[in-house]
């Protein structure tokens, strides 16, 4: 570790506990942005799409039916009407 950045860990760990807290968020946070941005914005739009689906009157599945689905192996299937 270059002294330089010893010098920073040690000023740092004088912070009070709220203040490391914040500061190691933004260091986390500037590791790599663009794969979080990408990954909300993939959110977003997936939720667009289901949102748009649902108007168009496509299909639901109540909860029970999805979770009966799950523990029997056919998620995939969709339902018929």
């Amino acid at each position: 570790m270059s002294r330089r950045l010893e010098q920073i860990e040690a000023e740092a760990l004088r912070l009070g506990a709220k203040s490391r807290a914040a500061l190691a968020e933004r260091l986390l946070q500037s590791l790599d942005p663009p794969k979080a941005c990408r990954t909300e914005s993939e959110w977003f739009r997936e939720a667009e799409r289901r949102d748009r689906e649902l108007d168009r009157g496509g299909n639901t599945v109540p909860a029970r039916e999805l979770l009966r689905r799950l523990k029997s192996g056919t998620a995939r299937k969709r339902r018929s009407h």
